[in-house]
């Protein structure tokens, strides 16, 4: 059975009868985890496990897990900071912050590894413009060269654990006040600006290392009447054509608000398939979930197959062999002293 297109999610701490049924059909390929998912390190190994054995090749399970604010597992699991102020670190000496980002990445993926889990939606590639408070916090920097800089470290850090990088948010978040979630922001910007935030995913597709992007569920007025994740012109022409990317291509979720206008859930499935997506997520919305999955048995791609092969995970240190490590201890220690520094009070 190869990988369906649709990732979803579930409800609760294990698999019910009717998880387990949506996750064998066709058009799924990967899961998605929430912090209602997790109870305690062995509660979500213990799920992971079960949700592997299911098919072969097994699912893709993924978090989102960049640290900050959007960190789904907590007790069990290294406090990472959020990444501007590894850019405010950066500022005042780069060496050091290209080394804690490294470790941060590679912290990320050995413990999230350790529990099974493949993928980590990371790092957030969108521009610190100051007025996205839904991205905030979560950009490593203003300047896009920076961003270049810090999102290579973090994405070597996680690839050294075993996990691929998938950058977000194609082509850049962070210049829209609207929140996706609620609403479909309008980037006004012309060309010329995008391309800046375009800067760093340029730099990390020329060093290969990202294998997947995920789209920002954002019109960009100037260049295209329709979301960047059901866009062939951003999805075809500027991230394959231009920058040469061969990788997997992700929706954002289409649950968001953002997609409201464009169909029922099978609909918009479709049209970021059409555009140029080899996976679309669908979460937080059972039925939507379950006629999408219906409306695209059928579907496949095998382009898609080969690209999101690529990102499951590789390797698989037991938890209990990391938690013993030197090299986890000394990560551990540098990200946790770091976080606690008092001049971390000046994000209020």
């Amino acid at each position: 059975m190869s990988l369906g297109p649709v990732m979803l999610d579930i409800d609760g701490l294990s698999l019910t009868p009717a998880d387990r049924d949506l996750l064998l059909e066709p058009a799924v390929g990967g899961l998605i985890l929430f912090s209602r998912n997790y109870e305690s390190p062995q509660q979500v190994t213990d799920l992971v496990a079960e949700v592997r054995a299911l098919r072969s090749p097994p699912p893709i399970v993924a978090v989102d897990h960049e640290g900050g604010r959007i960190q789904r597992f907590r007790e069990g699991f290294t406090a990472i900071p959020p990444m501007r102020v590894l850019g405010r670190e950066y500022d005042s000496d780069p060496d050091k912050a290209l080394a804690l980002t490294r470790q941060a990445g590679w912290l990320i993926a050995s413990e999230l590894r350790a529990i099974g889990v493949d993928l980590c939606f990371a790092p957030c590639v969108d521009l610190d413009w100051g007025v996205s408070d839904i991205i905030g916090d979560r950009s490593f920097h203003a300047k896009a060269e920076v961003v270049a800089e810090l999102t290579a470290e973090f994405s070597r850090g996680l690839r050294s654990a075993g996990m691929a990088a998938v950058a977000k948010h194609f082509p850049g978040h962070g210049a829209v006040v609207a929140d996706s979630h609620q609403k479909l922001p309008v980037d006004r910007r012309d060309y010329g600006d995008v391309l800046d935030d375009m800067r760093p995913y340029d730099k990390l597709i020329g060093n290969g290392l990202i294998a997947g992007v995920m789209m920002a569920h954002i019109v960009y007025q100037q260049m295209d009447t329709l979301p960047a994740g059901f866009a062939p012109f951003w999805i075809q022409r500027e991230l394959r054509s231009r920058l040469g990317f061969d990788g997997a291509v992700l929706s954002d979720d289409l649950s968001m608000k953002a997609t409201r206008e464009y169909g029922p859930m099978p609909e918009r499935a479709r049209r970021a398939l059409e555009a140029g997506c080899d996976m679309i997520l669908v979460c937080n919305d059972r039925d939507a979930a379950l006629g999408t999955v219906k409306a695209l048995r059928d579907y496949s791609n095998p382009l898609s197959l080969v690209r999101l092969a690529r990102l499951h995970g590789t390797g698989h240190v037991l938890r209990e062999s990391l938690l013993g490590s030197d090299e986890w201890h000394q990560a551990n220690s540098e990200l946790t002293k770091w976080t606690e520094r008092p001049q971390l009070e000046l994000d209020a």
